[in-house]
């Protein structure tokens, strides 16, 4: 399963859903958009949205940290 989680070192929503996928053994990648601007773009372009976290599990976007939306599109 392909999951990346567009986020920012100071954001704690990032923080929550990354521990979140963490505790339940979710392999993940971390893309930092407040460094690689690339990927910023990449993840405004796929989700429509400026804020961060951004979910992406298997092309499905999750915006936000929305801890029953990634249970459903992980099948937890």
């Amino acid at each position: 399963m392909k999951i990346a989680v567009y986020s920012t070192p100071t954001c704690p929503y990032c923080k929550m859903a990354k521990e979140f996928l963490k505790k339940n053994k979710v392999k993940f990648k971390d893309v930092n958009v407040a460094e690689d601007k690339k990927a910023a773009q990449e993840m405004i372009d796929k989700s429509g949205q400026m804020g961060v976290p951004v979910i992406e599990v298997e092309g499905k976007m999750i915006v936000g940290f929305d801890e029953d939306a990634l249970k459903e599109a992980l099948k937890l």
